[in-house]
């Protein structure tokens, strides 16, 4: 009888858990738009960050909501001066 297993786990590459360098210099108060996924972005303030910088809270406008972002979530977080320099 067939073991029953979950292809491609195993060969999925793990996303990188190390902040990357511009996340070092948030703070708390920081506006900052969070890229989300090409075309996604949202606006808000940093309302805290971790000693390490790897997670950071933002507090979205527009009454959207306070959440928790990693490093390793597949986002990038720029303070609001920085973003024209991601933008395409």
């Amino acid at each position: 009888m067939a073991r029953k297993t979950k292809r491609g786990t195993a060969d999925a590459l793990p996303r990188q858990a190390t902040p990357a360098p511009h996340w070092k210099k948030l703070t708390t108060g920081d506006r900052v738009r969070v890229l989300l996924a090409p075309g996604f972005e949202a606006g808000g303030l940093v309302d805290a960050v971790t000693a390490d910088h790897s997670a950071v809270w933002i507090d979205f406008d527009g009454g959207r909501g306070r959440t928790l972002l990693h490093c390793s979530d597949g986002v990038d977080i720029v303070l609001q001066e920085d973003a024209a320099a991601y933008e395409d």
